[in-house]
């Protein structure tokens, strides 16, 4: 299979669940997983006919690990980034120091404003990975990275979590907490 076409699945998948099911005909449960055998046929619905070996391969490969298998192998999810309501099963966990934000240049004024908003999605995703938020930025326009004090928001009470493929999300980072690299 080519990347080109791993990708546009990957893209399809991420769509289907995260944010909107019934685009591939298939459902998710309250904790986000889906039968295989349905997402299958609902790719092959779509024109892309793939087996479980190009799944998993997909999966395997996709760079920022966005999908998960559940120990059986029989369902799969995406491990953060849902608008829609569903819960992980995420456990409260003490964050580093420091975490980093990717945005972009536009949204420099809005966010020293009203700090970092989780918008349509269920958490803000933040990372210690600098390179990560960075290729986030750039997605979307000239990219600004912000650092964020999260051990700081931790010992006043704010609660992360950290994702299967270590996305840490939160669900609001004031503004006080930010600052611009």
């Amino acid at each position: 299979m080519s990347n080109n076409l791993s990708v546009k699945i990957s893209r399809l998948m991420s769509l289907a669940l995260r944010h909107s099911p019934e685009t591939l005909g298939i459902t998710l449960d309250e904790n986000g997983w889906c039968e295989v055998p349905k997402l299958l046929t609902g790719l092959e619905n779509k024109g892309h006919s793939i087996n479980i070996d190009t799944l998993t391969a997909i999966v395997k490969s996709n760079e920022k690990q966005r999908f998960a298998f559940d120990d059986s192998g029989t369902r799969i999810r995406a491990n953060q980034g849902h608008s829609l309501n569903v819960d992980l099963g995420l456990s409260e966990a003490v964050p580093p120091e420091y975490l980093f934000h990717g945005s972009t240049v536009s949204n420099l004024a809005s966010i020293q404003a009203n700090g970092l908003l989780k918008g349509g999605r269920q958490h803000v995703h933040l990372s210690t990975d600098f390179d990560t938020v960075l290729a986030v930025g750039k997605r979307h326009g000239k990219p600004l990275i912000f650092q964020v004090s999260a051990g700081k928001m931790a010992t006043e009470g704010y609660k992360f979590f950290v994702s299967a493929n270590e996305v840490w999300l939160t669900d609001f980072v004031p503004p006080e907490f930010i600052q611009v690299l």
